[in-house]
């Protein structure tokens, strides 16, 4: 039996017509007949148009849905297709082990590196395993505790984000959630070593900012990254979740947004209809882009590269007036 398709919602109307186009080319063929025939091509020929101008027309919001599309690769799928000689990390050495967290070292483009990332399940007893990809504490605290092993033997770091944020519960911000969180953005600002993050999926709020800032920050062409997601985001301005949607098209949340913003460095594009369509080609430009990043920034010394890495901070936010003046 072949696994049903996920449809995403802005797909539905090209759905339905492909599966009307599949249901009349299963007609016997001795039965079919040239009005029949002509009714087939005209209905292929508006599939084809209806997917062109579908997949070029996408807005903030059918890029959020492309994000978090369950056949997406995940964190594990490039860890396992680009890196050598993986040893997994566990635990924070101080109440458990968050299997929402990937901490590992291994070798990638001939380089040994510590790597991160937000780690969602492909099935639901998994996704329930690993809390869908949002981080408790000691989650960031093992990360924390990989990064500093990367400072103190000379490794760079490439972290993956895929989350919707940080777990909100109760027992996390018992357990200190907000400082677990502060604790890595405070090691990642001061590490002596290169930093290079993928934005592969989802990219939310402080659960993606903890492991999600350094000298280069790669994304995909439908990956996102906001300071809160579009559904929160939508509670918070409308009191009205449903209005996710006007909402994303506020936050500047797309890859492209954070190219112009000068946020992100590189944009790498995805097959059309997102990266799910054709995995093995985005892990391959994925693997190129981040062994070029590792290969740019491998010479640059320490103190340059954490100073760099503050005034990289420090840009964010500045706008540029009519009269020239700078502000934040």
């Amino acid at each position: 039996m072949s696994k049903r398709r996920f449809v995403m919602e802005f797909e539905r109307p090209l759905v339905e017509l492909e599966e009307k186009l599949l249901e009349l080319r299963r007609i016997d063929a001795a039965a079919l007949t040239p009005e029949l025939a002509m009714e087939i091509d005209t209905l292929a020929a508006e599939v084809d148009r209806l997917h062109a101008s579908l997949y070029r027309d996408l807005g903030p919001w059918e890029k959020v849905q492309i994000a978090r599309h369950p056949d997406r690769p995940k964190t594990q799928d490039y860890v396992d297709a680009l890196f050598e000689d993986v040893i997994e990390l566990h635990g924070d050495r101080a109440f458990g082990d968050d299997e929402a967290m990937f901490a590992g070292l291994g070798t990638i483009a001939g380089r040994k590196a510590v790597v991160l990332g937000h780690r969602k399940g492909k099935d639901i007893k998994e996704n329930i395993r690993r809390n869908f990809g949002q981080v408790h504490p000691e989650g960031f605290r093992k990360a924390r505790r990989a990064m500093a092993l990367a400072g103190r033997f000379g490794l760079p770091v490439v972290s993956f984000l895929d989350t919707a944020g940080a777990f909100p519960g109760i027992e996390a911000e018992e357990r200190g959630q907000a400082w677990a969180i502060a604790e890595c953005l405070a090691t990642l600002s001061d590490l002596p070593v290169p930093v290079v993050v993928v934005g592969i999926g989802e990219g939310g709020s402080g659960g993606a900012l903890a492991i999600g800032f350094g000298d280069r920050l790669i994304m995909l062409e439908n990956a996102y990254y906001s300071v809160i997601s579009p559904e929160m985001c939508a509670v918070i301005l409308h009191k009205d979740a449903a209005k996710a949607a006007e909402a994303a098209g506020c936050l500047s949340l797309t890859a492209a947004d954070l190219a112009r913003l000068d946020l992100a460095d590189e944009v790498l594009p995805e097959p059309v209809g997102g990266a799910h369509r054709d995995p093995a080609q985005v892990i391959e430009a994925v693997g190129v882009a981040v062994g070029g990043a590792l290969d740019a920034l491998a010479t640059t010394p320490a103190d340059r590269l954490v100073a760099e890495r503050y005034a990289r901070l420090r840009r964010i936010g500045h706008v540029v007036g009519e009269s020239g003046t700078t502000g934040t």
